[in-house]
């Protein structure tokens, strides 16, 4: 998977960790940065998405696409479709540059709007990546969590970086007992859920 990664896709990961890291030095402030995982981070996503039982994969948070292009090397393997959730319009129209230029549209569904009305449309839930507002974490958890097939995993960033904003949620999560779960300390703090057999 990743000793032949297409071309297109390379040049679109270097794209984005070059902008990524410029706004870094510029400054930016986070709210307008693409704030997406590192390299490393997308290697463990899509490790596990290539893993995961058969069913379908959703990304709650699509930024401008980094992270999809990872998930897109697991879904070639896996002969499926991620289905990637994006609120803001600037970055929907960032994201669907990214996979178009990296050629991977017909891995992955772009869709426009708030993951929270959308969710409950789908079920069988195998592979599910988290990287949204982090007071949506909880809802978000919630409504993905009764919809993950036994043996589905749920991820969900920052759970390092962003310790304190979700020590509510991470306390949440360890207390549910439909799930095993342990935060995995790359990148910003990786929590790894899998769904326990009924």
């Amino acid at each position: 998977m990743f000793h032949n990664i297409p071309k297109p896709i390379l040049e679109q990961m270097a794209a984005l960790e070059a902008q990524d890291a410029q706004d870094r030095i510029d400054g930016t402030p986070a709210h307008k940065r693409l704030r997406q995982i590192p390299p490393h981070t997308g290697q463990f996503l899509a490790l596990l998405a290539a893993s995961a039982p058969p069913g379908l994969c959703i990304e709650l948070g699509a930024s401008a696409g980094y992270s999809g292009l990872w998930l897109s090397l697991a879904m070639a393997l896996r002969g499926g479709k991620l289905v990637t959730f994006e609120l803001l319009p600037e970055k929907v129209e960032m994201a669907r540059k990214t996979f178009k230029k990296a050629k991977v549209e017909h891995l992955i569904e772009l869709v426009h709007g708030d993951a929270r009305g959308h969710v409950n449309l789908y079920d069988e839930i195998a592979f599910c990546f988290m990287d949204t507002e982090k007071e949506m974490y909880s809802e978000l958890y919630d409504l993905v969590t009764p919809r993950l097939l036994p043996g589905g995993l749920l991820l969900a960033d920052n759970l390092i970086s962003h310790a304190e904003a979700l020590a509510g949620f991470l306390a949440h999560v360890q207390a549910d007992m439909r799930v095993d779960s342990v935060v995995v300390p790359i990148g910003s703090g990786v929590l790894l859920c899998r769904k326990r057999a009924s």
